[in-house]
């Protein structure tokens, strides 16, 4: 018999579905319809916004494009080089200079570097720094420093002139400058590689120079083939000296001589007269070789 007073099993509790009926539902759907498109209409503006920008933006490049093509020539024909002015000339010439900067027909000052120009004069053997402005509206200017000869290098036969620094300015093949110092020994091939350590003989040797020229008359010779004898020569006497500290041996036998009075500028030749200085505190004379 069925048991008509059992309880029948609870529900499981869930979440209320509330739902407006009537009027007020209507009205839900359209709040949120209305929501819905107000959003769509906000993200419509802002893509909008920024094709208008795009577009805004490709029109002032396309025109930008077209009045640089259309002011081009006359910004060009504005600024054309006319006039290249060159200042610090002596040894150089100014059709030299201009060969070296070659610079084309009609260009203007925008379109040419400064900084290559000049390292294209620095190459010029008797140029030592040179620097370039512009000028407004057409002009360039070009300040140049000249390498001074200070010595000249016997090479074989023939005669190289060189600058203080040991820079190559001139081959003069037979030809000699006998007011300025005579070096020999000078490894030609080296030099014209500009190495280091012959151009570094040629500076000491032409620091040397100057110092023996303040004390001794005639020309001075000095031969930098022998790298722990450096031999220097005035008026027939040699001056042995070794190869580090130049300066300060020739001071040692400033020193002594003024004290003992060596006849070595007194207007007569002492052949075969040699200074040794290659001894610390030391100034050794030998007559006759």
């Amino acid at each position: 018999m069925k048991n008509v007073f059992r309880k029948r099993p609870a529900k499981p509790v869930g979440y209320r579905n509330n739902q407006w009926r009537g009027a007020r539902a209507v009205q839900s759907r359209d709040r949120t319809m209305q929501a819905r498109r107000a959003a769509l209409m906000a993200r419509w503006r802002n893509v909008l916004w920024v094709v208008g920008w795009l577009i805004a933006a490709t029109s002032v490049c396309w025109g930008g494009l077209l009045l640089a093509r259309q002011l081009g020539p006359v910004v060009q024909r504005g600024l054309e080089i006319r006039e290249v002015s060159v200042e610090g000339m002596h040894q150089v010439t100014r059709q030299e200079v201009l060969e070296r900067l070659a610079l084309k027909k009609g260009i203007a000052q925008h379109q040419v570097s400064l900084t290559y120009l000049a390292e294209r004069l620095r190459n010029h053997p008797w140029i030592k720094e040179a620097t370039i402005e512009r000028l407004p509206l057409h002009a360039l200017r070009v300040t140049l420093v000249e390498r001074r000869p200070a010595a000249i290098a016997r090479i074989g036969s023939e005669h190289v002139l060189t600058d203080e620094e040991g820079a190559v300015l001139a081959r003069l093949g037979g030809q000699d400058q006998t007011a300025l110092p005579l070096l020999v020994g000078v490894d030609g091939e080296r030099l014209a590689q500009r190495d280091q350590r012959v151009k570094q003989q040629i500076r000491s040797a032409i620091g040397l120079a100057k110092l023996m020229a303040e004390t001794l008359d005639g020309r001075i010779e000095i031969d930098v083939g022998h790298t722990e004898n450096v031999v220097a020569s005035a008026k027939g006497v040699r001056f042995h000296l070794g190869s580090d500290a130049l300066n300060d041996q020739w001071d040692r036998f400033v020193k002594v001589r003024a004290a003992f009075k060596l006849p070595t500028s007194d207007g007569r030749k002492h052949e075969g007269q040699d200074v040794d200085l290659r001894y610390e505190n030391r100034v050794i004379v030998r007559e006759g070789g």
